[in-house]
């Protein structure tokens, strides 16, 4: 099974077939031996490098040094190395911890896909930003809360009054309608969110913010006019998701008495991933997931798609090969994502992803050790707690593709085990922004 931590974190694992990967090893090095507690606590085993994979060059004394510091600020959530801005101009092939660290990060899946949808509209960001952080308003106790969360209404009111002709305009002529509907619909819900908040109805504000939130998401959606780039023509007759997905992932929990069977809402984004989105949605319509079992559920990550046999991917029946993807990865300000290479081999140490591993339940692709291009059925998600992943200061963004995120029921990814198996997985929306269906060629 292809795997998604460095060798650097090898474990103690007994040898089987589930724990014997090709590792990669494109995120930083962490100079420790394999006993040590980021190797007991997550990896698969290593397996011996052979001929055909990359050289990766040794580090300097001093980048070990660099690196040592990483990994404790990646455990600890603090820097441990006080770097003078010489530092960082001596060894420029760094990131900056301050960037990797800045915060505070956007944890909610939904909010991570809004922010990511390929729009310039900084009206509609200005009413969804105060919409937003009536998240952070409900963590203050009792009804002292709703004072903020007012606050955030109006603001969010103002805006969205001052801002409604520049948002209008950027609405897909094709949409316009329907965007301007929507609009009126957040426009009287913001007014019963203010009712409410008068009535002091604390635990009536959550559920009213899910739906202006909603509302503000399809208004963005309504901004986007057809698909915003070209897909490289190597990969353009591979299958496309030109938009967004949402599928629902049915699994048997077997050891839970408490949770039985549970369904997994999640979001694909092709605007950011479309290769990688393409990839799954068509393996979803060929039933390649339904009856298999969860294969790796270790307090990291959740992971499944290695098919029984030798294989370690899809095998396409029409070519009686296996399948393989690139590596996709979308950064911030760029207009199409970058192929074939990380962002760290690209040298872009600074440079944040469109889709972070941020959210509990993020969902990517797992790819052989050496070999960027090689990801093809075996999926991961994230659980968040791991020590090795705090938001903004991660080893995942920029070396693996992120293609979604769960929206619902994430939490339970948590009670899945190894053996747990996927009774299903279907497409509920967006099956037409697939474009280049392998699965209706093959019948």
């Amino acid at each position: 099974m292809a795997a998604i931590i460095s060798c650097h974190y090898c474990s103690t694992l007994p040898s089987s077939k589930l724990f014997t990967p090709k590792i990669p090893t494109n995120h930083f090095r962490f100079p420790f031996s394999q006993n040590n507690f980021l190797s007991r606590r997550f990896g698969p085993r290593c397996s011996a490098q052979n001929p055909h994979q990359k050289e990766v060059r040794s580090f300097s004394l001093k980048e070990s040094a660099i690196s040592i510091a990483l990994a404790v600020g990646l455990i600890t959530g603090v820097p441990t190395l006080d770097w003078s801005a010489n530092a960082y101009a001596a060894s420029p092939v760094f990131p900056d911890l301050s960037v990797l660290i800045s915060g505070p990060p956007i944890k909610d899946p939904e909010a991570l896909l809004r922010y990511a949808l390929p729009i310039d509209n900084k009206a509609i960001r200005e009413v969804q930003k105060p919409l937003e952080d009536i998240t952070d308003s409900l963590k203050v106790a009792g009804v002292k809360a709703l004072d903020s969360v007012e606050r955030n209404l109006k603001q969010a009111s103002r805006a969205l009054k001052q801002g409604k002709t520049l948002i209008i305009s950027g609405l897909a002529e094709s949409k316009k309608d329907r965007g301007v509907e929507l609009l009126d619909k957040l426009e009287a819900g913001m007014d019963e969110l203010q009712q409410i908040v008068e009535d002091r109805n604390r635990d009536a504000v959550a559920p009213k913010q899910k739906e202006l939130l909603q509302y503000v998401g399809s208004v963005e959606e309504d901004m986007v006019d057809g698909f915003p780039y070209e897909v490289p023509e190597e990969y353009r007759n591979m299958p496309l998701l030109k938009g967004r997905a949402t599928v629902e992932m049915k699994v048997k929990v077997k050891d839970n008495p408490n949770l039985d069977e549970c369904v997994f809402r999640i979001v694909l984004d092709g605007y950011n991933a479309p290769v990688t989105s393409g990839n799954f949605i068509d393996l979803v319509e060929r039933h390649f997931y339904d009856g298999m079992e969860i294969q790796r559920a270790d307090g990291f990550v959740v992971q499944t798609g290695d098919p029984e046999g030798p294989a370690e991917g899809f095998i396409d029946p029409s070519t009686e090969k296996t399948r393989t993807i690139p590596l996709e990865i979308m950064a911030e300000g760029e207009k199409a994502p970058f192929y074939g290479a990380t962002l760290e081999e690209l040298g872009l140490y600074k440079a944040q992803t469109r889709l972070p591993f941020n959210a509990f339940g993020t969902m990517a692709m797992a790819r052989d050790e050496f070999e960027d291009n090689s990801a093809s059925s075996q999926i991961f998600w994230l659980l968040k707690e791991s020590e090795l992943t705090p938001s903004n200061a991660n080893i995942l963004d920029g070396r693996y593709a992120v293609f979604g995120y769960v929206t619902e029921n994430e939490d339970y990814l948590a009670d899945v085990k190894v053996g747990d198996v996927i009774e299903s997985i279907q497409v509920v929306a967006g099956l037409d922004n697939l474009v280049n269906p392998s699965y209706k060629i093959a019948g």
